[in-house]
């Protein structure tokens, strides 16, 4: 109290304590977008307003028609969840954009109900996924991490993480073990869930094949050390740029073969040089060469 009788203000004492360190919030796309190409992830997440894009990609609005045509046949009744169904689902979720030409929109059309049909005559309609195209997010000491999984099972009081393929083929075990994505993915959905999740699996509906991995605590402290450590390359760029550096030196180009798949190869003064691909190239050739 002071003499008046009024009792002063507490004075602030500043510096007492250390700021917490700032959280990079980022999903498995972005990290694998600096990796990738420094240049690409700046142009993605950096630069405001965000430069032009080429046009849509052929093999991109197919997976995303399959992936719906998925999500709404979990969502059906069991009883009505019968591989006869999936066509209509598929036509009702169908993305036309980055075809050449409507005969090639059949033929992928065609093809993927062709996928869906072998796909769920394999599944129990009776069969609940504990979440399908469901936000999982969790924190690291730097990270707030965050992504969208295709679905997520519970088998035996344990989560198991399912990522959907209907690009390239070959894939195997290998794959899903060095796959960040699903490694975070489980991550993730093992604090959201309060459950365990070490299994994560690669479903390829061309093929019919799962291509699984078990992972261990160590596994997935690896994949969140290599995550975290691109992390903290992305925002050193990012503070260079903000402190005056020059943005082209601070995010370089990787030029390669993606750079002819790449949204912004026309407005990259580096992958203008290379050659670019049509948007419908990825259907002839059976890939799928750049993950959303």
């Amino acid at each position: 109290m002071t003499e008046a009788g009024v009792a002063r203000e507490p004075v602030a004492q500043q510096g007492l304590f250390p700021e917490p360190p700032r959280l990079f919030t980022c999903t498995p796309s972005k990290l694998a977008a600096f990796e990738e190409c420094p240049r690409r992830y700046r142009f993605t997440y950096v630069d405001r307003p965000t430069p032009p894009k080429g046009p849509p990609w052929a093999h991109n609005s197919l997976g995303a028609s399959v992936h719906t045509a998925l999500r709404a046949w979990f969502a059906l009744p069991p009883e009505r969840r019968a591989p006869t169904v999936i066509g209509s689902l598929l036509r009702a979720t169908w993305v036309r954009d980055g075809y050449r030409d409507e005969e090639q929109e059949r033929q992928a059309f065609d093809r993927a109900r062709q996928w869906l049909v072998s796909y769920v005559e394999g599944l129990d309609p009776t069969f609940e996924p504990l979440a399908v195209e469901r936000t999982v997010a969790a924190k690291t000491a730097t990270l707030a991490l965050s992504g969208r999984v295709d679905r997520i099972d519970e088998v035996d009081g344990e989560l198991v993480i399912v990522d959907y393929k209907t690009g390239r083929t070959g894939l195997g075990p290998d794959d899903a073990r060095a796959s960040r994505a699903l490694a975070l993915y489980a991550y993730a959905a093992a604090r959201l869930f309060r459950r365990p999740c070490r299994r994560v699996e690669l479903h390829h509906l061309p093929t019919g094949t799962v291509a699984a991995h078990e992972h261990t605590e160590e596994s997935i402290a690896r994949h969140i050390r290599r995550a975290e450590q691109t992390a903290a390359d992305a925002m050193a760029a990012e503070r260079a740029v903000a402190a005056g550096a020059d943005p082209d030196e601070a995010f370089p180009a990787q030029p390669g073969a993606i750079c002819g798949w790449c949204d912004f190869r026309r407005v990259c003064p580096v992958g203008a040089t290379r050659p670019g691909r049509e948007s419908w190239a990825g259907l002839d050739r059976g890939l799928e060469p750049v993950e959303s």
